[in-house]
Formats: C-alpha cells, sequence, structure tokens
C-alpha cells in the first residue's frame, strides 16, 4: 500500500511538472481596470510592472497587520504559559516587544514617506513608471 501511494505521488508530480500547459498571455480585468496604460490591447507594457508593484503592495500591508497580531498573540500565550519562569518570560517579552517595534517602525516609515511628499511635493508614496 505505501508503494502505491508513493508512485501515485510520482505520477502526479510528474504530471504536474513536465504536461504541457496553455500560457495565457493577457492580465486579468483588475489590472486593466487599475491604470489604463497597464495594458494597451490585451498586450503587457512597460507599465505593467506599475500594476504589479502596486498589486504586492496591496497584498503586503494586510499580511503586515496579520503578522503582527499573531506575533502579539504568540507572545501573549508565551506570557501566560510561562508560569513564572524567568527564561520563558523573557522570550514572551522579546517577542511582544518585536511585533511593537515592527508596528512602529512601519508607520515610521509610512510617516517618513509623508512627509517627503510635505516637503518636496513629490508624492514618493505612488510608484508610477514613466511613460513616453
Amino acid at each position: 500500500m505505501k508503494k502505491i501511494a508513493q508512485l501515485s505521488i510520482l505520477i502526479s508530480l510528474y504530471l504536474s511538472i513536465f504536461l504541457p500547459r496553455p500560457a495565457y498571455g493577457q492580465f486579468p480585468e483588475e489590472w486593466k481596470n487599475l491604470n489604463g496604460e497597464c495594458v494597451v490591447f490585451d498586450v503587457a507594457t512597460i507599465q505593467g510592472v506599475e500594476c504589479l508593484f502596486t498589486n504586492i503592495v496591496r497584498v503586503l500591508i494586510p499580511f503586515a497587520g496579520l503578522a503582527l497580531f499573531i506575533m502579539l498573540i504568540v507572545g501573549g500565550f508565551q506570557f501566560i504559559s510561562a508560569g513564572g519562569e524567568p527564561k520563558a518570560l523573557q522570550k514572551a517579552r522579546a517577542t511582544i516587544t518585536y511585533a511593537i517595534v515592527g508596528l512602529v517602525v512601519f508607520f515610521g516609515i509610512w510617516f517618513i514617506l509623508l512627509l517627503i511628499k510635505t516637503i518636496t511635493g513629490v508624492d514618493v508614496t505612488q510608484f508610477v513608471v514613466p511613460g513616453p
């Protein structure tokens, strides 16, 4: 039975890696609506990098918030389950401290970007690839 399971895994890996699959050269509708210059006649332009960067940032910001929340939960659980043990308490405090420092660094970077925008007038919070 074990050999059958191993064989089926190997066959499925082989089929998923080596069988030809269609290549789609068109961008999804979400990219087209983001900026009119990202896709022209269903063909990618250099402004597609702008759309890609925007989509990555849209995913990373909530992920950073989720990571902060998870770190705080883990640190709190470690703190509760430490039972007065000094090493465990120190580890829990370090986890909570790193989570809060990460939050402060994240907001600090954002405020610095807004300060640069206010002082210079250049909107550095928007990623734009200049067109022709």
